[in-house]
Formats: structure tokens, C-alpha cells, sequence
């Protein structure tokens, strides 16, 4: 049966991605934007868009209104538990009948970083509304690789602070293909999804990936956890934000992050992307001529 699907943060890599797997789906699909110069290009690709702001509840009732299910984004942030809370209560008042949440790995009350302990309490409100829901819960973002690329292309060196560690690294792609999948497909009322690529890998291997990739060697320096808040700081990143990342060196560095699962594959029937077939389909981004 169609649907109407309210997406939002939707000029985002992930909600963009739901979006253009669901276009041709017989769906209904609406689209959620802070502000008029964001709509333009949604609006051409035939997506009904609504102007709202999830820190301002008052501007969320004709976005939600009408709509049978939403997926719920919240970008990383202070404010998230409130963006989310205030999406929450508007689609309560509207009747939507089932919630999508993108929370993160390890949301959890103890978790060792910041953004995971304010997605637990999002979670745990979600649980508790009566709405039906699905969590997503997706690992480390391979697009994140994407800071490095200047370094890459200019000395074939990534620098993080990760240490020997591994991780379960997802393309972002793939979480856009697994929220299209339960958006759209029965029985996933109730459960909550970790994400994770096809491996946990450690960044030499990562490295190694990209430098096939584009063709010459690419070396991984594990640089001093110490030294990457006040590099973030240099870089112009606000002190809410570097703490964040400082946050998830640490916890990713301790190898918090080191497993990878086959929820994605037994859900949607095919395999994650792998950190190759990334570094093969972005190869440009990295510096391949």
C-alpha cells in the first residue's frame, strides 16, 4: 500500500540517499528543509517539500500532517534530544503511524562518547511514545574518510588518531538503502539495527584500500590522541564538536569500535559495500587522476 513518507534532514548524505532510492517506489515521498533555498532541487526532482525547523515546534505541524511515516535524522549536536523530542511530538499530534530513527553505534546511557549517550536518550523516548518504530544504530561513516583526502592526494599519508584499532566502517550509502528498506517493508516494528560494513577493519587497511585505488601507495600515521582536539581546534571546529570527535578517537582508538555484523545483508538480501568498493567508486575524491 503507498504511503506518505516524511523524510527529514533531507539535503543530508543519508536522507538524500532515502530519498533517491524511494523515488520511483509509488510512494508519496516529502521532504523536510530548515529553510526556501535548500528546496529548489527537491522540488525539481518532483518531492513535495516543507519548510520546517526541528528546534521550532511551532513550524512543524504542516510537515508532519499527513503523513503515514517519517524518518527521523537529527544531526550531531547539543540540541539533538530536543530536535528530536520536538519531531517525536509532532508526529504524535499528526497520527503518524511509524517512526524510523537514525540513532548511533553504541547509543547507550554509559557509552563512552557524548553524541551516543544524547541518541540513547532519544532512543529511549522513541521507545516509549506507542509510536511503532525501527533504530538504526550505524557504525563509524566511511564518507568520514573523506577528511583525509586533501592529505592523500598531497602526500599519500592519512593522519588520524586510531591507533592499531579496527572498526566496522559502513558507507553512508548503505544506510540510505537499509532506512529505504524498512520505510517500505513490513515487520520491523519494535527492532533496533546495528550497521556495520561487511568487516572491521584497521586503517592501514583503509590506507592500503585507497592507495589501490588511485594508484600509488597511501601510508596510514596513527598521530597522538592528544594532538587531535587541537588540531580539530585549529581547523575552525567549534569546541562542542572537536570535544565529539576527541570523544570518539578515544573510544574508537580503545577498539570500542572493532566488529562488524550481517544485520544489513539478512535484512536487505545483499552485502554491505566493502572499504575497497568505496575507495574504488570515490577514488576521485582522494586524488586519482
Amino acid at each position: 500500500m503507498a504511503k506518505t513518507i516524511l523524510i527529514t534532514g533531507a539535503t543530508g548524505n543519508v536522507s538524500s540517499g532515502i530519498l533517491n532510492n524511494l523515488k520511483n517506489s509509488g510512494h508519496t515521498l516529502r521532504a523536510l528543509v530548515r529553510n526556501e533555498e535548500k528546496a529548489g532541487a527537491l522540488r525539481k526532482q518532483g518531492i513535495d517539500v516543507r519548510i520546517g525547523d526541528l528546534e521550532k515546534p511551532w513550524t512543524l505541524g504542516p510537515a508532519f500532517e499527513g503523513a503515514d511515516t517519517v524518518w527521523l535524522l537529527t544531526p550531531p549536536g547539543p540540541r539533538a534530544p530536543e530536535q528530536s523530542s520536538n519531531g517525536l511530538w509532532a508526529a504524535a499530534q499528526a497520527g503518524v503511524k511509524y517512526v524510523v530513527r537514525m540513532s548511533a553505534v553504541g547509543a547507550a546511557f554509559n557509552a563512552p562518547t557524548i553524541n551516543s549517550r544524547l541518541h540513547a536518550l532519544s532512543d529511549a523516548e522513541l521507545v516509549a511514545s506507542g509510536i511503532p518504530y525501527t533504530i538504526l544504530k550505524p557504525h563509524f561513516f566511511a564518507q568520514n574518510l573523506m577528511m583525509a583526502a586533501g592529505s592523500i592526494a598531497q602526500e599519500g599519508a592519512m593522519y588520524m588518531g586510531l591507533g592499531e584499532a579496527k572498526m566496522g566502517i559502513i558507507d553512508c550509502r548503505d544506510i540510505s538503502d537499509f532506512a529505504a528498506h524498512v520505510l517500505t517493508h513490513p515487520g520491523h516494528e519494535g527492532k533496533t539495527y546495528t550497521l556495520t560494513g561487511p568487516a572491521s577493519v584497521n586503517m592501514h587497511q583503509v590506507a592500503a584500500a585507497i592507495g589501490t585505488a588511485i594508484g600509488k601507495p597511501v601510508k596510514y600515521v596513527a598521530v597522538p590522541v592528544e594532538a587531535v582536539g587541537p588540531a580539530m581546534a585549529q581547523m575552525g571546529m567549534d569546541p562542542w564538536t572537536t570535544n565529539l570527535f576527541v570523544d570518539y578517537v578515544k573510544a574508537y582508538g580503545a577498539n570500542w569500535g572493532n566488529f562488524a555484523n550481517g544485520e544489513f545483508q539478512a535484512v536487505t538480501g545483499k552485502a554491505p559495500r566493502s572499504i575497497e568498493q568505496f575507495a574504488r567508486d570515490f577514488a576521485g575524491v582522494f586524488g586519482k587522476k
